[in-house]
């Protein structure tokens, strides 16, 4: 499929911005939806609105059948085990949320200790230091050496004995740098502790087997890679998460109710009380059908690369740029970078004027901020969907906008 046949199945890449064409490059944050997920998306909306898992009418069926076949195709894209140990949430923030909160209550005690990575999203740190202060226990972090990674050496020397599980990035949403995770996993699990992975960015660049990573948990967002916004995934072990307490009570996490006690469901709709949000998630369907495609794609592929290596060799060769997350080895085309004299948010702006849409500030990811010694940076996010030709122009009006400002 050509490259530009693919764009147009995007309809918001054919967006004009103060009447130049849009060069989206903030999809770390969110991608855009093809047709086939708004088209899934309207159409369950107009012909299949019922509730699922309920009633036996028609409509209700319909529903059930789209949002448990999502899961089937969810459990296929990361080749998980069983279709049990796929959770539905509302995102990654809600994924981690769950764990903390579940898998907390039952393994973590008082002087216990949680591991997360100094580059991990807010979402994978705070809901943590929730956990430590409800527990009493102590959260440590792993750092990253001076090539951006996290590595197996440093974790084994910071697991200790109290230790119940480590959180880490598949993918640093700033760094754009994949970490080497099948060995962080082997580390823990030698010490016999479990690993959740965010991998927000890491099910968008990296094709992800949770069976060959053995990862405890694995974490993402539906609208990071193509599907309708408030989708979110979760993957654990089934031992993990049949040892774990709902994380919510009401309707469809049951199985019988009383007021002498109540019992729980079975997997997985133990962990998804009330009513879910069945519009929404089977446009994991065609939104993960459309990532296979681009994945598996030869241009797309081609493509990619040579985006890579030109915005990371424009970006370090210009003496005016600092680019945090250097080096191709282990590189994806997110690039967080700083200018000097000239402040990220005044970039943006200036980018935005120009048609092209990047991130600027924290990234959620202070800790990190306050790791490299700034206050910000500006990011610049590409897509498989992405142009070289985009790229070029990014280029070109990052120099003019430094310019302006420097």
């Amino acid at each position: 499929m050509s490259l530009s046949l693919i764009r147009s199945d995007f309809p918001a890449l054919g967006a004009q911005v103060y009447g130049k064409p849009l060069v989206y490059l903030d999809n770390a944050a969110t991608a855009q939806r093809s047709l086939s997920v708004i088209a899934c998306q309207k159409a369950l909306a107009e012909a299949s609105n019922a509730n699922i898992h309920r009633a036996v009418h028609r409509l209700a069926v319909e529903a059930t059948e789209a949002y448990e076949g999502a899961r089937d195709r969810v459990r296929a894209f990361l080749n998980a085990a069983a279709r049990e140990e796929i959770v539905f949430t509302s995102g990654a923030t809600h994924a981690v949320n769950l764990v903390a909160f579940s898998y907390g209550q039952v393994f973590v005690n008082e002087g216990d200790e949680v591991i997360v990575g100094v580059t991990e999203h807010h979402s994978n740190i705070v809901p943590w230091q929730m956990l430590c202060e409800r527990k009493k226990a102590v959260l440590k972090v792993l750092d990253i050496r001076e090539d951006g990674l996290l590595h197996p050496e440093d974790l084994e020397k910071l697991l200790s004995a109290r230790t119940k599980i480590v959180a880490i990035s598949h993918i640093s949403n700033v760094l754009g740098l994949v970490n080497p995770v099948r060995e962080l996993v082997a580390v823990c699990h030698k010490a016999g502790v479990p690993v959740l992975v965010d991998g927000a960015q890491g099910v968008v660049h990296e094709p992800v087997d949770v069976q060959a990573l053995d990862c405890d948990f694995y974490v993402f967002s539906g609208h990071k890679i193509y599907a309708a916004t408030g989708t979110g995934v979760l993957y654990g072990k089934r031992r993990w998460l049949e040892a774990m307490p709902p994380y919510m009570g009401g309707g469809e996490m049951i199985e019988t109710v009383k007021f002498s006690g109540t019992t729980y469901a079975p997997l997985p709709m133990k962990f998804e009380a009330g009513t879910q949000n069945f519009n929404a998630a089977p446009t994991w369907v065609p939104a993960l059908d459309c990532a296979q495609r681009l994945r598996e794609d030869e241009e797309v592929k081609r493509e990619q690369a040579a985006i890579l290596a030109l915005v990371h060799t424009k970006l370090t060769e210009d003496k005016r740029i600092t680019l945090f997350g250097k080096g191709l080895e282990h590189k994806v085309p997110v690039f967080s970078f700083a200018v000097e004299g000239a402040h990220h948010e005044d970039l943006a702006l200036i980018l935005d004027k120009m048609g092209i849409a990047v991130r600027s500030g924290q990234m959620c990811a202070e800790p990190l901020m306050d790791r490299l010694g700034v206050t910000g940076l500006l990011r610049a996010s590409f897509a498989p969907y992405n142009t070289v030709a985009e790229a070029e122009y990014f280029v070109k009006c990052l120099d003019k906008a430094i310019d302006m400002l420097v």
